[in-house]
């Protein structure tokens, strides 16, 4: 599953925009009003300075003197209480709508098949959700607005200029028009960059991620000098790639000094000639100094949120590419799978992971369960076990054939009905960190703690439960601190029980447990495949002991299949043979 590369256009901006700034256009009425009432007070200010000069050199009154510092003052504090304002209305849309996003972004690769799992590390894709994101936060936070407002409060000061004298109009005019050129001529060149930076990032917090999993055996194998070394390696590619990125900020940091320095001698020129002709006041001359400072600092900023939009554009090309990624399981029209134990049948199913011309995993696969047997699945590693598994719960979808649940093929169903009708139980327990109760339920708020309660006590997990601090309250931490093997095993099977499926999968789901405990659990999983159809995916011969019928594997490929008893009982046949000398020394 490959990435497409796009590029950034309005209509990518636009659609970012109407999905999550439009939903708080009551804020951004707000921010816009409190923008506004900014533009004014800025423009006003310089106008209360020139008459405090002009008035000065008079010989008059001071209370007029007095009200403009007064007034000055006033518009001075006003100001900043704006500011304020807007900036904690800013930052309150930033947080919302980049949380959504990264909501959405959460969802969406929930949704993509294996593939994409397996093609994309743990921290590449969370340097996309939240990295990427991130790198948005000023976008969200009005940007958009800022920037219109600063080119607006381009303008007022421009059209005052004008009003004082057309040269010094014309002049600023010119300086605006160009700084603004040579600005966004920059830029340009800069987007790459941030692109190339963004996507180093990602490998390299991949990289990061994938090793921090697997520290205990790196360590145990003595690899840690290979993990250094692709590390190392890692940062060498940052490096120049950083550089760049650097010289194009400076770039335009530079640019930017120059072009203000341009600027502020214009207006000195011009200032001086128009007061030595007697054409503008003291006053005037200090306005329109002002007002060319105050011209600067739009134009500083616009510098700073087009660098933040290339930025926001490295993002946004990347957030677009896995958006625009579709998953190979497509969601059926929603045929329902039906209640109850389900049959199983597989027809002529054949897969590979590679694609239609890769190497098959599994060979047309032809057999049929009916609802509430048992079967019992053996076979040599990697002779096709556990990939079975995972087209039943549709992480992947045959090449050839079709697998039916209940009479439904799986791929006409919705795949959210299909995995909630079908539990699997490994010999690898995932705990999140979170409560028992969310451990336990995954959010399903229909399941009561009564319920809850009475299936772990059906475990033999009662007296665990009583000695549980905040009961179902109580904390778990994350990969099952504070559990043994056998408690984690434990609460997998009562995840199974709560979720009430029809078929269950049940991969060596006991390994993990000591003989003491794999007896209190005997009961409860008779219990539980009680009007339930059952595959055991067995590496030792005890476990199918249960099953009604026996399906042996070999290469992708059924070898023997049928009932148990009387494969038992047919002295030439591999299960017979395993009973006699051991599984394990007929499927190693």
């Amino acid at each position: 599953m490959k990435l497409q590369k796009s590029k950034v256009s309005i209509s990518h901006y636009a659609a970012l925009m109407r999905r999550y700034l439009l939903p708080q256009r009551g804020a951004l009425i707000g921010l816009t009003a409190l923008l506004f009432a900014s533009i004014a007070l800025q423009l006003v200010n310089p106008q209360i300075i020139r008459y405090f000069i002009d008035t000065a050199q008079g010989q008059g009154s001071m209370t007029p003197l007095y009200y403009a510092a007064g007034l000055f003052i006033a518009f001075s504090l006003v100001q900043q209480i704006v500011s304020v304002i807007a900036t904690f209305m800013s930052e309150n849309v930033a947080w919302r709508t980049t949380n959504k996003l990264r909501g959405d972004l959460a969802e969406h690769c929930l949704t993509l098949d294996m593939n994409f799992h397996k093609s994309h590390t743990s921290g590449a894709i969370i340097e996309r959700v939240d990295g990427d994101v991130n790198a948005l936060a000023n976008f969200f936070s009005s940007m958009i607005i800022h920037l219109a407002g600063n080119v607006l409060l381009i303008a007022g000061i421009i059209a005052l200029l004008y009003r004082e004298n057309w040269m010094i109009g014309l002049g600023m005019t010119l300086f605006a028009v160009f700084a603004i050129f040579i600005i966004q001529w920059i830029r340009k060149f800069a987007v790459p960059i941030w692109s190339s930076w963004r996507q180093v990032n990602a490998e390299f917090y991949g990289f990061v991620g994938e090793q921090l999993e697997g520290t205990e055996d790196i360590r145990a194998n003595g690899a840690s000098g290979y993990v250094m070394r692709r590390f190392y390696g890692l940062v060498g590619r940052m490096l120049p790639v950083r550089v760049k990125a650097f010289l194009g900020f400076a770039t335009m940091w530079n640019a930017t000094i120059v072009i203000f320095a341009l600027g502020n001698a214009l207006a000195f020129g011009v200032s001086a000639y128009l007061w030595h002709q007697g054409e503008v006041s003291l006053g005037t001359v200090y306005l329109i100094f002002y007002y060319t400072e105050l011209l600067a600092k739009p134009i500083e900023k616009i510098r700073t949120q087009l660098e933040d939009l290339q930025k926001a554009d490295a993002s946004i090309v990347r957030i677009n590419e896995l958006f625009e990624m579709k998953s190979l399981i497509a969601d059926g029209p929603g045929t329902p799978i039906g209640s109850g134990p389900l049959s199983v049948e597989l027809s002529d199913v054949s897969f590979s992971y590679e694609g239609a011309e890769g190497k098959p995993t599994l060979r047309q696969l032809d057999f049929r369960l009916a609802p509430g047997e048992v079967l019992g699945l053996l076979g040599r590693t990697g002779s096709g076990k556990s990939t079975l598994a995972r087209l039943l719960l549709r992480f992947y979808d045959p090449q050839q054939g079709a697998i039916r649940l209940g009479g439904t093929d799986i791929r006409d169903a919705k795949v959210s009905e299909l995995r909630s009708r079908v539990a699997m139980v490994t010999q690898s327990i995932e705990i999140m960190e979170g409560t028992v109760r969310d451990n336990l339920t995954f959010y399903d708020e229909q399941i009561s703690d009564a319920r809850i309660a009475e299936v772990l006590d059906d475990l033999g997990l009662g007296s665990w439960y009583a000695s549980l601090p905040q009961g179902l309250d109580t904390m778990l931490a994350s990969g099952g601190g504070g559990l043994s093997a056998g408690e984690a095993q434990l609460l997998a099977f009562a995840r199974v029980f709560l979720s009430d499926p029809g078929l269950i999968i049940m991969d060596e789901a006991s390994s993990r447990l000591d003989p003491l405990t794999e007896q209190r659990i005997e009961r409860a999983t008779q219990k539980l495949l009680e009007a339930r159809t059952c595959i055991i995916i067995a590496h030792r011969l005890a476990t199918v002991q249960r099953a009604d019928r026996i399906l042996v594997l070999e290469d992708g490929e059924i070898v023997e299949e049928g009932l148990r008893a009387a494969l038992a009982a047919e002295p030439g046949s591999r299960f017979s043979r395993m009973m006699k000398t051991g599984m394990e020394e007929v499927l190693v």
